[in-house]
């Protein structure tokens, strides 16, 4: 009697414990814009193919009369509002509906039927800043035909490409905070398990969703600098729709196994048509730029500008993005 109690007891609790853990590990369907709870839609959407809406922002001189039309693919947790390159078209996040099967792949076709239903013309121009630079990377595999030219500023790097040596990963993987450490490789190795270990309270979760980076000594003067400047501004609500959704999903994508590698990638430009432009700071504390200039000797056709001692913000330094640009377009140095 006593033995079948027990067994009825733990049965109880393992039931309760995988109840639990279900909960923990599986996140919560996402708060679509435009449902009857879900938040209001305030932004400019396209309809996909597909039936889903991208929302976008435009900024700049009216695209009906712009010399240059580019399309802008904002940092992590960010959205469309960004305005760190004022350029004129910018996707992603904020009221995007979700893509349950989003790729890299995937996402780079959703720029191009963007620029079609946007009226850009044949030939368009991309840049992605930090983590949208992979997005600048999977426009450059499979619609290179669409390009005019193309810049990385400071994307981040999946560790986990082949074409890297596994001894360079491995460095660098290890310049990263601790805890930025597992957030990417539970991303990578445990992708089931990104949503609980990011919004779990026992170990820290990725120091960029706590608002708790890894920044250079140029990057606290730059930031400490805008904050003076223009004081605390409200920022849009990129997770509205759900933190799994927007900034979770985008580090399973971003560091988990993608459909190709950069390193492998041809000149799209052969008949000196276009450039691509990638721009990294020497001292950046989020994204190490060994791995950047393993990239740039990989792809000799690629423009590297490394900005000595500068961090993952420079960008926002005067100046600087009216130099990234003119490098591009007039070709200065």
């Amino acid at each position: 009697m006593l033995s079948s109690i027990r067994r009825l007891i733990f049965g109880v609790v393992l039931i309760g414990f995988l109840a639990w853990a279900f909960q923990a590990i599986v996140p919560p369907p996402p708060n679509i814009c435009g449902t009857p709870n879900g938040p209001p839609i305030t932004a400019a959407r396209i309809q996909l193919r597909d039936g889903r809406h991208l929302a976008y922002a435009e900024s700049g001189v009216p695209k009906e009369r712009a010399k240059y039309k580019f399309v802008f693919f904002h940092g992590f947790s960010s959205g469309r509002n960004d305005r760190s390159f004022a350029t004129p078209i910018l996707p992603r996040y904020g009221e995007s509906d979700p893509d349950p099967k989003r790729t890299l792949k995937s996402t780079a076709f959703d720029v191009e039927e963007l620029a079609d239903q946007l009226g850009l013309g044949s030939k368009f121009y991309v840049i992605g800043n930090s983590m949208g630079g992979q997005v600048v990377w999977a426009c450059l595999k499979f619609i290179s035909h669409r390009l005019a030219g193309a810049i990385l500023v400071a994307p981040v790097v999946n560790y986990w490409l082949p074409g890297f040596p596994n001894n360079l990963a491995k460095e660098a993987y290890y310049e990263q905070l601790p805890r930025d450490q597992w957030a990417v490789g539970v991303a990578h190795y445990t992708p089931w398990l990104t949503y609980w270990w990011n919004t779990q309270k026992w170990f820290p979760a990725s120091s960029v969703i706590a608002q708790k980076p890894k920044l250079s000594p140029s990057d606290v003067k730059i930031l400490t600098a805008l904050l003076a400047r223009h004081g605390r501004t409200p920022k849009e609500d990129v997770t509205q729709q759900g933190v799994y959704e927007s900034l979770l999903k985008e580090m399973m994508v971003g560091f988990g196994s993608w459909e190709f590698d950069p390193m492998d990638l041809a000149n799209p430009f052969l008949d000196n048509d276009g450039s691509v432009h990638l721009w990294h700071g020497s001292e950046d504390g989020l994204v190490p730029v060994t791995l950047q200039r393993y990239i740039a000797g990989r792809l000799p056709w690629i423009h590297y500008h490394e900005v000595a001692d500068a961090g993952h913000f420079f960008p926002y330094a005067d100046g600087m993005r009216e130099a990234i640009f003119k490098t591009l377009l007039l070709g200065e140095k």
